[in-house]
């Protein structure tokens, strides 16, 4: 594995302003009027370059899971943090593919399944006190641990200093969404033996990534009751699942969302409060149905209108 690295999983982010509870309900019918000027401003200041239409954008990251992985609470935390140590060899060899996307095909160079690897490897777990980094292998001058019936006994605290360990890696090609729609991306999937699915690595040379383009106009403060987007939860069809970002104290969390044919801005509405709260950010996932499906449509937030990606699942 890659040196040691110390990562921190989904930390919480904070906010001041954070409102109380005991407060009387907001206007809704203004606040979908501020949320509808808002989104109509935003929509007209996209201005995406060409390879929006042209290049490889995706709107995922490059470690995705193609089906559910079955996690425990120990092994998620080694997927979020990287944990990984390989029993098979892993071929450096580069090979050729193209990507398919609903509007046509283009080839870009690949990254060979080592190179995937380094990139998913990022540094082995902190030692547990007493537990050898591989099991039924004790640890040098570090206390015994005796099997129970099933083998070697483990607990949440012991198996969370483990690394998920890859049994077999193929080439392939996966599912993502990108700028131009949902295309088929080759893909390196290591089978991991702790989880049901593979972990899916992209195999396309960051070199040949497009990086998703930066809002044309500054974020600008919302009006009092709206919040933003923080990311796309999943896309099914017409209907999004969107993380929005909200007060520890926020109450009466409403989705909104604006649509034309070739773009669509979403947010939250909130009822605030006056009084004391702590300062802190909530991620809530809200659940919208468009008019039709969302198809290669960008989905901007209506405060930073920046297009969402779909984040860590």
């Amino acid at each position: 594995m890659n040196r040691p690295a110390l990562l921190l999983v989904l930390p919480l982010l904070l906010t001041a302003g954070c409102a109380a509870t005991d407060a009387g309900p907001r206007n809704p019918t203004r606040g979908v009027e501020a949320f509808d000027q808002r989104a109509a401003q935003v929509a007209e200041a996209w201005r995406p370059g060409p390879d929006w239409r042209t290049g490889y954008v995706p709107l995922e990251g490059p470690t995705v899971l193609t089906g559910d992985p079955g996690f425990t609470p120990e092994t998620e935390a080694a997927f979020r943090a990287g944990w990984y140590r390989a029993q098979v060899g892993i071929p450096p060899t580069r090979v050729g593919g193209e990507i398919q996307f609903p509007d046509g095909r283009l080839r870009l160079p690949l990254v060979s399944a080592a190179e995937a690897y380094r990139q998913l490897d990022q540094g082995d777990p902190l030692p547990c006190p007493g537990r050898p980094k591989q099991p039924g292998r004790p640890t040098p001058g570090g206390p015994t641990v005796e099997p129970g019936p099933d083998g070697w006994g483990t607990s949440s605290t012991q198996t969370a200093c483990l690394p998920l360990t890859v049994t077999a890696v193929t080439f392939g090609a996966v599912p993502v969404r990108t700028s131009r729609g949902v295309a088929q991306v080759p893909a390196w999937l290591f089978t991991i033996k702790e989880l049901a699915t593979p972990v899916v690595r992209l195999a396309v040379a960051p070199s040949a990534v497009t990086p998703v383009p930066e809002p044309t106009t500054p974020a600008r403060p919302l009006p009092d009751g709206l919040v933003a987007a923080q990311d796309l939860a999943a896309v099914d069809g017409a209907r999004l699942t969107v993380r929005l970002g909200v007060g520890a104290c926020d109450t009466g969390i409403t989705p909104l969302v604006w649509e034309r044919p070739d773009v669509v801005v979403v947010g939250g509405g909130v009822t605030r409060a006056t009084g004391e709260c702590i300062a802190l950010l909530k991620v809530e996932p809200v659940t919208v149905t468009l008019a039709a499906p969302l198809g290669s449509r960008p989905v901007l937030d209506v405060f930073t209108g920046a297009p969402l990606s779909i984040g860590p699942r």
